[in-house]
C-alpha cells in the first residue's frame, strides 16, 4: 500500500510540474519602460507629503486633480520641503539624510528633479544646517528668474543658502539673526520675517553675494501675533494675524511697502468667534483675484492651526467677503491653482485631497487617501 501511496504521490507531482513548466513556457517575456509625463500644466499638483505616520519617507506625490489620478511619486529626505521654477522643467528639494536611517552621519543636498521624468538630474551638498521642522512654503524659494534657489537654515541661529542652479553651486550663506524663512522678492533678493515685527530685505549680486540689506516694519510684536504663512498674489504678500486681520506688504519698484490692513472678520463673526486656523491657511487667485482664508466657528486661543470644513472668499480689491465653501471633510492646508479655471485644492490630515472647482462653484471630487499627510499643495 505505501508503494502504490508513493507512486501516486510521485506521479501527481511529475504531473503538476509538466503542466507548470508548459504554463511557464508559454509566457512571453514581459518588457517595461519608463512613462514621460507631458509638460506640466497649471493643475497638476504637487502634494508635499510628511506621512506623520512614517516621516522617514517623506515624499512628493504628483497628481492630476482633473481626472483625480496619482502621476508619480518623488522620494526625498526628511520632512523636505519644495519649489518649483517658474519655466515648469524643474522640481527642487531640500534633502536631510542620515547614514542609518534616524541616525549617523547627516548629509543635506538641493535635488533638482525632472518635471516630466521625475528623475534626480543633479545634486549639490550642502552645509549640515537645514531646518528639519514640520514643512512650510518658505522654507524653500526661488528668484522670479529661476536663477538662484533660496535655503532656509536652522542651528538654531538662521540664515540662508543661496545655490546658483544654472552652474549648480551653492555660492553663499547669509545669516539673518533674529528672523526666519525666506521670501522672494524679484530677481536678486529675498525676505525674512523678523522678531521686531519687521520684514528684512536682503539684495545680492549676480554672483549671489550680498550687497545691501533693509528693513520695513509691518506688525507690532507686543500686541499681536503674525502668521509667517503668508500667500503671494502678484506683487503682494498677504499675511494674517491670528485675530485674521489681513496685512499686505506690497513690492513696489523691488522695495517693500506695508499695505492698508483689514479684517477677514466683521462686528457679528466676532461675536460669533469666527476665527482663522490651518496649517497652511491661506490661498490666492490670480484670475479672479480672490483671497481664500480657512476659517472656523467657535475660536479660541491657540486654535489658529486647528483644520476646518469652512474657506472663507474675499475680493481683494475691496476686501469684502463673497463667498463661503464648505468641503466634506476637514482640511489642514488650501491651495488655488493660478490658471483661469481655478481648483481649490484642501489636504486633510488624514491623507485625503479635496478638489473644489471655483469656475462652477462644486465641489468635484475626492481623492481618498493620496498621501500620507498632505501638508502643502504646490502647482505652477
Amino acid at each position: 500500500m505505501l508503494k502504490k501511496s508513493l507512486y501516486r504521490t510521485g506521479l501527481a507531482v511529475s504531473l503538476s510540474s509538466l503542466l507548470i513548466s508548459t504554463a511557464w513556457a508559454q509566457l512571453a517575456r514581459e518588457s517595461y519602460s519608463i512613462e514621460i509625463l507631458d509638460e506640466p500644466d497649471q493643475h497638476r499638483t504637487y502634494i508635499v507629503d510628511n506621512n506623520f505616520t512614517h516621516a522617514l519617507s517623506t515624499r512628493i506625490r504628483v497628481v492630476d486633480p482633473d481626472e483625480q489620478k496619482l502621476l508619480g511619486t518623488i522620494s526625498t529626505g526628511y520632512m523636505a520641503p519644495m519649489v518649483l521654477s517658474h519655466d515648469k522643467s524643474t522640481i527642487y528639494t531640500a534633502d536631510i539624510f542620515y547614514a542609518r536611517g534616524t541616525r549617523g552621519e547627516r548629509t543635506d543636498v538641493l535635488t533638482a528633479t525632472d518635471a516630466q521624468t521625475l528623475n534626480p538630474l543633479w545634486e549639490v551638498e550642502l552645509p549640515a544646517k537645514l531646518a528639519n521642522m514640520l514643512t512650510e512654503l518658505y522654507m524653500l524659494t526661488i528668484s522670479d528668474d529661476d536663477r538662484f534657489v533660496y535655503a532656509y537654515n536652522f542651528t538654531p541661529a538662521t540664515s540662508i543658502t543661496v545655490v546658483d542652479v544654472k552652474n549648480q553651486e551653492m555660492v553663499n550663506e547669509i545669516e539673518i539673526p533674529g528672523c526666519m524663512l525666506n521670501y522672494p522678492v524679484g530677481d536678486r533678493a529675498f525676505a525674512s520675517i523678523c522678531g521686531d515685527g519687521t520684514l528684512q530685505k536682503v539684495v545680492i549680486d549676480d554672483q549671489g553675494q550680498e550687497v545691501s540689506r533693509s528693513k520695513t516694519r509691518f506688525f507690532d510684536p507686543d500686541e499681536e501675533l503674525m502668521n509667517e504663512r503668508a500667500i503671494l498674489n502678484g506683487d503682494t504678500y498677504y499675511f494674517t494675524t491670528t485675530d485674521g486681520v489681513i496685512q499686505p506688504v506690497h513690492i513696489v519698484d523691488g522695495e517693500l511697502q506695508a499695505g492698508e490692513r483689514w479684517s477677514l472678520f466683521g462686528e457679528d463673526h466676532q461675536q460669533e468667534n469666527w476665527g482663522v486656523g490651518g496649517w497652511q491657511l491661506l490661498a490666492a487667485s490670480p484670475h479672479l483675484n480672490r483671497l481664500y482664508a480657512l476659517v472656523h466657528p467657535d475660536h479660541e486661543p491657540r486654535k489658529w492651526e486647528d483644520p476646518s470644513d469652512t474657506v472663507w472668499a474675499y475680493d481683494l480689491e475691496s476686501g469684502e467677503k463673497v463667498g463661503e465653501i464648505t468641503f466634506p471633510n476637514h482640511v489642514w492646508s488650501i491651495h488655488v491653482t493660478k490658471d483661469e479655471s481655478p481648483l481649490l485644492l484642501g489636504g486633510t490630515v488624514e491623507g485625503d485631497m479635496e478638489v473644489y472647482d471655483l469656475s462652477q462653484n462644486s465641489h468635484v471630487a475626492t481623492m481618498e487617501e493620496i498621501a500620507g499627510t498632505p501638508i502643502l499643495m504646490l502647482s505652477h
